[in-house]
């Protein structure tokens, strides 16, 4: 069996030194100048600019986009001592190879996605705090 689609892959191989968020923005149709959808969820995308926090990233590799399918804009984290860096982390990424031809010769290129956006450790704290209130119980 062939795979199609999307794979899915963690957070933490993605970006193994974290990720800053830089801004979002709606993503548009080129064509119709409409919203552009998620074609599994009908959501809207989102583009959020990322910086990978890899120290040997170079390029292209440093500055990414990861599209994010939701109803409405997702809300980024707090600045952090007043950069306009916001450490952040994905849920549900996914990762979209494709062959990009835009360059003198083709190469495989990737489109990253994701389910949502979250403060770096958030699902950590939450896990704690209900297993704390549990073992208190």
């Amino acid at each position: 069996m062939a795979i199609q689609g999307a794979l899915p892959v963690a957070f933490a191989t993605v970006f193994p030194h974290g990720a800053y968020a830089l801004g979002v923005e709606a993503i548009t149709d080129f064509e119709t100048k409409r919203p552009q959808t998620d074609k599994e969820s009908g959501l809207p995308l989102w583009a959020v600019d990322v910086i990978d926090a890899d120290p040997n990233a170079r390029g292209k590799a440093k500055s990414v986009k990861v599209k994010v399918a939701a109803e409405h804009c997702p809300t980024l984290p707090d600045e952090v001592s007043g950069l306009p860096f916001r450490p952040v982390e994905f849920d549900g990424m996914a990762v979209m190879p494709y062959v990009d031809e835009t360059g003198r010769r083709p190469r495989v290129a990737y489109s990253l996605r994701a389910s949502g956006v979250k403060t770096p450790g958030a699902g950590r704290k939450n896990a704690t705090a209900a297993s704390a209130a549990k073992d208190a119980a």
